[in-house]
């Protein structure tokens, strides 16, 4: 769906010259004759009209982009009242207080786009700009939003994100605004069964643990997590007291929260055998719900997810790296599998193969390619080496984003040739109450321009005692904040 860019005004006009010069009527070229309103019988005798010069062509739509204000990809959520915007763009902005955050020193480091309306701002070439941000939490990098990518966070300005809604976004300078805008939310591990089960009989709601995020996860064009459990105890438990089999009812849920995507490539799809694992994926379908990772066969289990929203489409392969549930074959159900650390190591580069064959497959079909491993080693937050190798690998293939699950605890993010890879978004329903850190983990909410990443970020939630999620603020989140940048790799470790 096409967006029609708004030229808003600001205290600083940023490209105020390219506005004032695309929307000014051109003058008439010399000599030209007016137009005649009334043109009189010809007659031999009489001499030919003279023939006007034709009108100019009018000028091309003013095309604008949003400015915006950029720091580290670490860095708290921020909104900033216009007014103050406006203040810093003109260089008088110089402590963070001003912007209602701690009082610290404060840089801006501006795009040479800014140059002729700001000259009091520090003016750097885009790049530098984009790593001064990068490397120091002191400063606002100002950025045409074209150049800005997932390794910076943008703020809101008026209430306004930029990335989200450019059309209403109040700093605009001359540029292109995207065709399609799309956004997105993944959560990590949710497992409604066992304790979580026992909370919603009690509660008599099957959507109880979900209806405090509900809304927000709904909001999103697209809405993806993984399920760490079947819907069916159709066979005996696989795995003893630590076999997960949720009631069916709990779909009310999930469709609730508006999930599309669920990936079912985890180690406890298999808990109640292969008939459940077949019964879960048609559940899912039932819901309206695309499973990714795990099906009645190979088949199945390979056959990516795909959607399509406001013209962009995406699709969605999982698997399976930590064994239990049995490894989808010809004829067998089970999740899509590759052996690798720390459960089903050492790594089998054949599996790997196999699964970037299915990402280049699917890149050739899709505008965005989201890869989702359930990996890794449970209760710590520094990814395994193999998790580093199988994440750049798919990215190599034609990933686009990479968001891994399982380690219960969330992890570190890194970037890999111009893609992002989020290790592990920790638990989002589960019932480890046991530790803190099992009881906490993260939303990542992602933004697509015409089908690329422009934004990827956390926000902190925490489970009360009845296993419900929350979101919670940034120092509220401590933990789960410095658990994701504290094990980042350069540009998203904080300096």
């Amino acid at each position: 769906m096409g967006r029609v860019p708004i030229v808003r005004r600001i205290g600083v006009a940023v490209g105020a010259a390219v506005l004032l010069a695309a929307c000014s009527s051109p003058p008439a070229p010399p000599g030209a004759a007016p137009l005649p309103t009334e043109r009189a019988p010809s007659s031999p005798s009489a001499s030919p009209a003279p023939t006007a010069e034709p009108s100019p062509d009018p000028p091309a739509p003013l095309r604008t982009t949003p400015l915006v204000l950029a720091v580290h990809a670490s860095q708290p959520p921020l909104d900033v009242p216009v007014d103050v915007a406006q203040r810093l763009l003109a260089g008088t902005v110089t402590d963070w207080a001003d912007l209602g955050a701690a009082a610290a020193p404060l840089r801006v480091v501006a795009s040479p786009v800014v140059e002729e309306a700001a000259p009091a701002l520090w003016v750097s070439t885009n790049e530098a700009a984009i790593t001064a941000a990068q490397g120091d939490l002191g400063v606002i990098a100002v950025l045409p939003a074209p150049i800005v990518g997932p390794t910076l966070r943008v703020l809101s300005v008026g209430g306004v994100d930029p990335f989200r809604d450019p059309d209403a976004y109040a700093l605009t300078t001359a540029g292109v605004a995207p065709d399609s805008v799309v956004t997105m939310s993944f959560v990590g591990d949710l497992m409604l069964a066992r304790g979580v089960g026992r909370v919603i009989e009690a509660a008599g709601d099957p959507a109880a643990p979900l209806r405090a995020t509900a809304d927000r996860l709904a909001a999103a064009d697209v809405t993806v997590g993984t399920l760490e459990s079947t819907l069916s105890r159709i066979g005996p438990p696989t795995q003893g007291g630590d076999s997960f089999g949720a009631d069916p009812v709990v779909r009310e849920g999930l469709t609730l929260a508006g999930f599309d995507v669920l990936s079912l490539a985890a180690n406890h799809l298999g808990d109640y055998g292969a008939e459940s694992v077949v019964e879960t994926v048609r559940l899912i379908r039932e819901a309206g719900i695309v499973p990714a990772g795990g099906g009645a066969d190979l088949a199945e289990a390979e056959a990516p997810a795909i959607i399509e929203r406001n013209g962009t489409t995406i699709g969605v392969l999982a698997f399976n790296a930590i064994g239990e549930t049995p490894r989808a074959a010809p004829g067998v159900p089970g999740a899509l599998e590759v052996r690798m650390g720390s459960r089903t190591g050492p790594l089998v580069p054949a599996d790997v193969s196999a699964m970037q064959d299915r990402v280049r497959a699917l890149d050739q079909q899709v505008d965005l390619v989201v890869v989702m491993p359930h990996w890794g080693t449970q209760y710590q937050h520094e990814p395994e080496g193999d998790q580093r190798i199988v994440g750049r690998a798919m990215i190599d293939a034609g990933a686009d984003l990479v968001v891994g699950g399982h380690p219960h605890w969330v992890q570190g993010v890194e970037w890999h040739t111009g893609s992002m890879i989020a290790h592990s978004l920790g638990n989002y329903v589960f019932d480890m109450d046991f530790q803190v850190k099992t009881m906490e983990g993260a939303i990542l909410d992602v933004t697509l321009w015409d089908g690329e990443v422009k934004a990827a970020t956390f926000a902190p939630i925490r489970m009360d005692a009845s296993f419900t999620p929350r979101e919670i603020s940034y120092p509220d989140g401590a933990s789960v904040v410095d658990g994701i940048w504290g094990s980042s790799l350069p540009p998203f470790a904080r300096p």
